[in-house]
Protein backbone atom coordinates (compact mmCIF):
# COMPACT_ATOMS: atom_id res chain seq x y z
CA UNK A 1 0.00 0.00 0.00
CA UNK A 2 1.37 3.35 -1.00
CA UNK A 3 1.29 6.58 0.74
CA UNK A 4 -1.75 8.02 -0.90
CA UNK A 5 -3.42 4.91 0.14
CA UNK A 6 -2.51 4.98 3.41
CA UNK A 7 -3.29 8.61 4.02
CA UNK A 8 -6.90 7.74 2.17
CA UNK A 9 -7.39 4.81 4.76
CA UNK A 10 -6.59 7.22 7.90
CA UNK A 11 -8.79 9.80 6.80
CA UNK A 12 -11.90 7.42 5.93
CA UNK A 13 -11.06 6.22 9.81
CA UNK A 14 -11.50 9.53 10.81
CA UNK A 15 -14.09 10.82 8.47
CA UNK A 16 -15.02 14.33 8.78
CA UNK A 17 -12.62 14.51 12.13
CA UNK A 18 -9.50 16.51 11.33
CA UNK A 19 -6.59 14.47 11.22
CA UNK A 20 -3.04 16.60 11.57
CA UNK A 21 -0.43 16.53 8.57
CA UNK A 22 2.20 15.59 11.71
CA UNK A 23 0.20 12.48 12.60
CA UNK A 24 -0.40 11.37 9.06
CA UNK A 25 3.63 11.85 8.34
CA UNK A 26 4.52 9.51 11.33
CA UNK A 27 1.80 6.90 10.38
CA UNK A 28 2.80 6.54 7.10
CA UNK A 29 6.63 6.92 8.15
CA UNK A 30 6.87 9.67 5.78
CA UNK A 31 7.55 13.28 5.54
CA UNK A 32 4.94 16.25 5.56
CA UNK A 33 5.91 17.01 2.08
CA UNK A 34 5.20 13.70 0.89
CA UNK A 35 1.31 13.67 2.73
CA UNK A 36 0.92 17.19 1.02
CA UNK A 37 1.68 15.68 -2.25
CA UNK A 38 -0.48 12.45 -1.36
CA UNK A 39 -3.74 14.79 -0.32
CA UNK A 40 -2.72 16.98 -3.35
CA UNK A 41 -3.68 13.75 -5.86
CA UNK A 42 -6.61 12.87 -4.17
CA UNK A 43 -8.08 15.69 -4.24
CA UNK A 44 -7.12 15.64 -8.21
CA UNK A 45 -8.72 12.24 -7.80
CA UNK A 46 -11.85 13.32 -6.68
CA UNK A 47 -12.07 13.36 -3.03
CA UNK A 48 -13.04 16.13 -0.92
CA UNK A 49 -10.33 16.86 1.26
CA UNK A 50 -10.12 19.81 3.22
CA UNK A 51 -7.58 21.85 5.07
CA UNK A 52 -7.85 23.33 8.96
CA UNK A 53 -5.90 26.03 10.30
CA UNK A 54 -3.47 23.93 12.31
CA UNK A 55 -2.41 21.81 9.33
CA UNK A 56 -4.71 19.13 9.66
CA UNK A 57 -6.95 17.37 7.02
CA UNK A 58 -10.46 16.26 6.77
CA UNK A 59 -12.19 13.87 4.78
CA UNK A 60 -15.90 15.46 3.70
CA UNK A 61 -17.19 13.23 1.35
CA UNK A 62 -16.44 9.55 1.08
CA UNK A 63 -15.34 8.91 -2.34
CA UNK A 64 -15.95 6.70 -4.78
CA UNK A 65 -12.44 5.86 -5.89
CA UNK A 66 -11.96 2.73 -7.95
CA UNK A 67 -8.54 0.85 -7.24
CA UNK A 68 -7.88 -2.52 -7.87
CA UNK A 69 -7.17 -2.87 -3.89
CA UNK A 70 -10.96 -2.20 -3.23
CA UNK A 71 -12.55 -3.77 -5.95
CA UNK A 72 -10.48 -6.96 -4.60
CA UNK A 73 -11.09 -6.29 -0.87
CA UNK A 74 -14.89 -5.99 -2.29
CA UNK A 75 -15.61 -8.52 -4.26
CA UNK A 76 -13.37 -11.27 -2.13
CA UNK A 77 -16.10 -10.17 0.96
CA UNK A 78 -19.12 -10.23 -1.50
CA UNK A 79 -18.10 -13.52 -2.94
CA UNK A 80 -15.37 -16.20 -1.11
CA UNK A 81 -16.10 -18.77 -3.02
CA UNK A 82 -14.16 -17.19 -5.76
CA UNK A 83 -11.36 -15.72 -4.33
CA UNK A 84 -8.81 -17.37 -6.12
CA UNK A 85 -10.21 -16.44 -9.95
CA UNK A 86 -7.73 -13.58 -12.31
CA UNK A 87 -8.92 -9.85 -11.56
CA UNK A 88 -7.48 -6.79 -13.30
CA UNK A 89 -8.27 -3.46 -12.93
CA UNK A 90 -7.65 -0.35 -15.41
CA UNK A 91 -8.43 3.39 -14.76
CA UNK A 92 -8.95 3.36 -18.46
CA UNK A 93 -8.38 0.83 -21.53
CA UNK A 94 -9.67 0.60 -24.82
CA UNK A 95 -12.07 -2.02 -24.41
CA UNK A 96 -12.12 -4.66 -21.69
CA UNK A 97 -13.57 -7.40 -24.18
CA UNK A 98 -10.77 -6.43 -26.14
CA UNK A 99 -8.11 -7.13 -23.22
CA UNK A 100 -9.95 -10.34 -22.23
CA UNK A 101 -9.39 -11.83 -25.99
CA UNK A 102 -5.74 -11.03 -25.67
CA UNK A 103 -5.26 -12.45 -22.60
CA UNK A 104 -7.40 -15.98 -24.10
CA UNK A 105 -5.00 -15.73 -26.88
CA UNK A 106 -2.13 -15.85 -24.52
CA UNK A 107 -3.12 -18.36 -22.20
CA UNK A 108 -1.29 -21.58 -21.90
CA UNK A 109 -1.28 -24.58 -19.90
CA UNK A 110 0.58 -22.75 -16.48
CA UNK A 111 -1.10 -19.30 -17.10
CA UNK A 112 -5.35 -19.81 -16.76
CA UNK A 113 -7.32 -16.38 -17.56
CA UNK A 114 -10.62 -18.04 -16.61
CA UNK A 115 -12.69 -17.73 -14.85
CA UNK A 116 -11.35 -13.90 -14.93
CA UNK A 117 -12.75 -10.54 -14.16
CA UNK A 118 -11.42 -7.54 -16.04
CA UNK A 119 -12.83 -4.34 -14.84
CA UNK A 120 -12.16 -0.88 -16.23
CA UNK A 121 -13.35 3.07 -15.61
CA UNK A 122 -13.52 3.97 -18.64
CA UNK A 123 -13.15 2.79 -22.45
CA UNK A 124 -11.89 4.78 -25.21
CA UNK A 125 -13.42 2.17 -27.72
CA UNK A 126 -16.20 0.24 -26.18
CA UNK A 127 -17.75 -1.84 -28.31
CA UNK A 128 -21.38 -3.07 -28.54
CA UNK A 129 -23.08 -5.77 -30.70
CA UNK A 130 -22.97 -5.50 -34.28
CA UNK A 131 -19.36 -3.46 -33.91
CA UNK A 132 -21.36 -0.07 -32.35
CA UNK A 133 -19.68 2.02 -30.48
CA UNK A 134 -20.51 1.50 -26.34
CA UNK A 135 -20.03 5.18 -25.02
CA UNK A 136 -18.09 4.66 -21.90
CA UNK A 137 -17.28 7.59 -19.99
CA UNK A 138 -15.03 8.10 -16.87
CA UNK A 139 -16.20 7.53 -13.36
CA UNK A 140 -20.24 7.47 -14.39
CA UNK A 141 -20.32 4.00 -15.96
CA UNK A 142 -18.36 0.77 -14.97
CA UNK A 143 -17.15 -1.72 -17.41
CA UNK A 144 -16.97 -5.11 -16.46
CA UNK A 145 -15.48 -8.15 -18.82
CA UNK A 146 -15.67 -11.82 -17.46
CA UNK A 147 -14.06 -14.66 -18.43
CA UNK A 148 -16.07 -18.11 -18.29
CA UNK A 149 -14.83 -21.40 -19.80
CA UNK A 150 -16.91 -24.28 -18.58
CA UNK A 151 -16.27 -27.65 -19.06
CA UNK A 152 -17.20 -28.62 -22.23
CA UNK A 153 -17.66 -25.58 -24.44
CA UNK A 154 -20.31 -23.24 -24.97
CA UNK A 155 -23.15 -24.98 -26.72
CA UNK A 156 -25.86 -21.51 -26.55
CA UNK A 157 -24.42 -18.30 -26.00
CA UNK A 158 -27.80 -16.61 -25.89
CA UNK A 159 -28.12 -18.12 -22.52
CA UNK A 160 -25.19 -16.95 -21.39
CA UNK A 161 -26.44 -13.51 -22.47
CA UNK A 162 -30.00 -13.89 -20.95
CA UNK A 163 -28.48 -15.24 -18.06
CA UNK A 164 -25.99 -12.36 -17.32
CA UNK A 165 -29.07 -9.75 -17.78
CA UNK A 166 -30.48 -11.51 -15.50
CA UNK A 167 -27.32 -11.76 -13.07
CA UNK A 168 -27.01 -7.46 -13.69
CA UNK A 169 -30.96 -7.27 -12.52
CA UNK A 170 -30.35 -8.70 -9.81
CA UNK A 171 -27.26 -6.65 -8.98
CA UNK A 172 -29.13 -3.59 -9.27
CA UNK A 173 -32.35 -4.49 -7.54
CA UNK A 174 -30.11 -5.65 -4.31
CA UNK A 175 -27.85 -2.19 -4.16
CA UNK A 176 -30.67 0.20 -5.59
CA UNK A 177 -34.10 -1.34 -5.17
CA UNK A 178 -35.02 -1.13 -8.57
CA UNK A 179 -35.42 -3.92 -10.95
CA UNK A 180 -34.68 -3.23 -14.31
CA UNK A 181 -36.69 -3.94 -17.52
CA UNK A 182 -35.14 -6.13 -20.06
CA UNK A 183 -35.06 -6.17 -23.64
CA UNK A 184 -34.20 -9.08 -25.82
CA UNK A 185 -31.70 -10.28 -25.02
CA UNK A 186 -28.83 -7.91 -24.35
CA UNK A 187 -30.32 -4.23 -22.75
CA UNK A 188 -31.59 -3.16 -19.91
CA UNK A 189 -33.79 -0.68 -19.16
CA UNK A 190 -35.02 1.92 -16.31
CA UNK A 191 -37.71 4.32 -17.17
CA UNK A 192 -37.57 3.17 -20.52
CA UNK A 193 -33.99 4.20 -20.77
CA UNK A 194 -30.95 2.00 -21.31
CA UNK A 195 -28.86 1.84 -18.29
CA UNK A 196 -26.87 -1.38 -19.50
CA UNK A 197 -25.61 -3.38 -22.28
CA UNK A 198 -24.56 -7.22 -22.57
CA UNK A 199 -21.86 -7.98 -25.30
CA UNK A 200 -20.88 -11.68 -25.22
CA UNK A 201 -18.29 -13.00 -27.49
CA UNK A 202 -17.29 -16.51 -27.95
CA UNK A 203 -13.44 -17.71 -28.28
CA UNK A 204 -13.21 -20.57 -30.30
CA UNK A 205 -10.56 -23.62 -30.76
CA UNK A 206 -9.84 -23.91 -34.34
CA UNK A 207 -8.67 -27.35 -33.38
CA UNK A 208 -11.82 -28.67 -32.36
CA UNK A 209 -14.46 -26.10 -33.60
CA UNK A 210 -16.50 -25.44 -30.46
CA UNK A 211 -16.61 -22.48 -28.56
CA UNK A 212 -14.46 -22.77 -26.00
CA UNK A 213 -14.88 -19.66 -23.52
CA UNK A 214 -17.24 -16.50 -23.82
CA UNK A 215 -16.12 -13.20 -22.51
CA UNK A 216 -19.10 -11.59 -21.03
CA UNK A 217 -18.73 -7.76 -21.54
CA UNK A 218 -21.00 -5.67 -19.72
CA UNK A 219 -21.64 -1.65 -19.75
CA UNK A 220 -23.82 0.00 -16.86
CA UNK A 221 -24.41 4.01 -16.38
CA UNK A 222 -24.99 4.56 -13.17
CA UNK A 223 -24.83 8.54 -13.30
CA UNK A 224 -25.26 11.03 -15.99
CA UNK A 225 -23.88 13.95 -17.47
CA UNK A 226 -25.21 15.51 -20.05
CA UNK A 227 -22.31 16.45 -21.82
CA UNK A 228 -21.00 12.46 -21.95
CA UNK A 229 -23.21 11.69 -24.44
CA UNK A 230 -24.96 12.78 -27.65
CA UNK A 231 -28.45 14.82 -28.23
CA UNK A 232 -29.28 11.45 -29.97
CA UNK A 233 -28.05 9.24 -27.04
CA UNK A 234 -29.49 11.54 -24.50
CA UNK A 235 -33.50 10.98 -26.05
CA UNK A 236 -32.25 6.67 -25.50
CA UNK A 237 -30.17 6.41 -22.73
CA UNK A 238 -30.67 6.77 -18.91
CA UNK A 239 -28.67 5.37 -15.78
CA UNK A 240 -29.62 3.64 -12.43
CA UNK A 241 -29.59 7.17 -10.95
CA UNK A 242 -28.62 10.15 -10.59
CA UNK A 243 -27.52 10.30 -7.01
CA UNK A 244 -26.64 7.41 -4.54
CA UNK A 245 -24.25 6.36 -1.95
CA UNK A 246 -23.51 2.93 -3.96
CA UNK A 247 -19.87 2.77 -4.90
CA UNK A 248 -18.86 1.50 -8.06
CA UNK A 249 -16.29 -0.94 -6.43
CA UNK A 250 -19.85 -2.43 -4.92
CA UNK A 251 -21.93 -2.60 -8.06
CA UNK A 252 -18.77 -4.26 -10.33
CA UNK A 253 -18.07 -6.55 -7.31
CA UNK A 254 -21.87 -7.57 -7.27
CA UNK A 255 -22.25 -8.03 -10.88
CA UNK A 256 -18.68 -10.18 -11.75
CA UNK A 257 -20.29 -12.25 -8.57
CA UNK A 258 -23.90 -11.98 -10.01
CA UNK A 259 -22.84 -13.33 -13.24
CA UNK A 260 -20.11 -16.36 -12.36
CA UNK A 261 -22.70 -17.25 -9.71
CA UNK A 262 -25.82 -17.65 -12.10
CA UNK A 263 -23.80 -19.61 -14.67
CA UNK A 264 -23.54 -22.41 -12.26
CA UNK A 265 -27.81 -22.48 -12.06
CA UNK A 266 -30.25 -24.24 -14.06
CA UNK A 267 -30.93 -22.44 -17.60
CA UNK A 268 -34.83 -23.35 -17.09
CA UNK A 269 -35.76 -21.28 -14.50
CA UNK A 270 -33.08 -18.75 -15.10
CA UNK A 271 -34.95 -18.24 -18.57
CA UNK A 272 -38.05 -18.08 -16.19
CA UNK A 273 -36.78 -14.93 -14.34
CA UNK A 274 -35.86 -13.66 -17.74
CA UNK A 275 -38.90 -13.65 -19.07
CA UNK A 276 -40.63 -11.99 -16.01
CA UNK A 277 -38.54 -9.08 -16.00
CA UNK A 278 -38.97 -8.91 -20.10
CA UNK A 279 -40.65 -5.65 -21.44
CA UNK A 280 -41.13 -7.10 -25.13
CA UNK A 281 -43.79 -9.72 -24.49
CA UNK A 282 -47.07 -9.12 -25.93
CA UNK A 283 -45.97 -5.57 -27.62
CA UNK A 284 -46.05 -5.12 -31.75
CA UNK A 285 -42.06 -4.57 -33.00
CA UNK A 286 -40.15 -4.07 -35.68
CA UNK A 287 -38.19 -7.13 -36.93
CA UNK A 288 -34.61 -6.61 -38.27
CA UNK A 289 -33.75 -10.28 -39.76
CA UNK A 290 -30.74 -8.56 -41.41
CA UNK A 291 -29.15 -5.77 -39.66
CA UNK A 292 -28.86 -2.72 -42.20
CA UNK A 293 -31.23 -4.21 -44.54
CA UNK A 294 -34.66 -2.49 -44.25
CA UNK A 295 -36.26 -4.84 -47.29
CA UNK A 296 -35.85 -7.64 -44.83
CA UNK A 297 -37.79 -6.06 -42.00
CA UNK A 298 -41.37 -6.92 -41.04
CA UNK A 299 -43.58 -6.56 -38.18
CA UNK A 300 -44.69 -8.97 -35.60
CA UNK A 301 -45.97 -9.65 -32.19
CA UNK A 302 -43.82 -11.08 -29.60
CA UNK A 303 -45.22 -14.07 -27.80
CA UNK A 304 -43.06 -15.44 -25.82
CA UNK A 305 -39.45 -16.46 -24.61
CA UNK A 306 -38.31 -20.02 -25.21
CA UNK A 307 -36.30 -21.91 -22.80
CA UNK A 308 -32.87 -21.22 -25.02
CA UNK A 309 -33.62 -17.74 -25.29
CA UNK A 310 -35.01 -17.38 -28.35
CA UNK A 311 -37.63 -14.75 -29.24
CA UNK A 312 -40.92 -15.92 -30.33
CA UNK A 313 -42.97 -13.51 -32.69
CA UNK A 314 -46.51 -14.46 -34.44
CA UNK A 315 -46.64 -12.36 -37.74
CA UNK A 316 -50.06 -10.58 -38.47
CA UNK A 317 -51.25 -13.90 -40.74
CA UNK A 318 -51.20 -15.24 -37.34
CA UNK A 319 -47.80 -17.87 -38.48
CA UNK A 320 -44.91 -17.77 -35.69
CA UNK A 321 -41.57 -17.74 -35.83
CA UNK A 322 -38.68 -18.17 -33.61
CA UNK A 323 -36.02 -15.64 -33.68
CA UNK A 324 -32.28 -16.88 -32.08
CA UNK A 325 -30.57 -13.55 -34.21
CA UNK A 326 -31.08 -10.39 -35.66
CA UNK A 327 -32.51 -7.29 -33.80
CA UNK A 328 -36.03 -6.07 -33.03
CA UNK A 329 -37.33 -2.45 -32.11
CA UNK A 330 -40.50 -0.72 -30.52
CA UNK A 331 -42.20 2.41 -31.97
CA UNK A 332 -40.09 5.41 -30.89
CA UNK A 333 -43.36 6.74 -29.35
CA UNK A 334 -43.09 3.41 -26.21
CA UNK A 335 -40.30 5.53 -24.86
CA UNK A 336 -41.85 8.79 -24.72
CA UNK A 337 -44.93 8.01 -23.33
CA UNK A 338 -45.23 8.21 -19.23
Amino acid sequence: MGTKEKVLQALLQSFNSSVSGQDLAQQCNVTRAAIWKAVSTLREEGCQIEGTTNGGYILTQKPDLFTPQAFIEQFSKDFPEYKNIYIECFKQIDSTNTYAKKLLSNQTTETNYAPGVIVAETQTHGRGRLGRTFVSPYKSGIYISIIYSPKGGITNPAIITASSAVAVCRSIKKLFGITPDIKWINDLFINKKKVCGILTEGFTNFETGTIDSVIIGIGVNISQNTKDFSPELLSIVGSIQKETSVSRVELASQIAGQVLSILQEDSKSVIQEYKSMSFLIGKEVLVHPVIDQESSDYTAKVVDINSDASLVVSLPDGTRRVLNSGEVSLKSDFFTKN
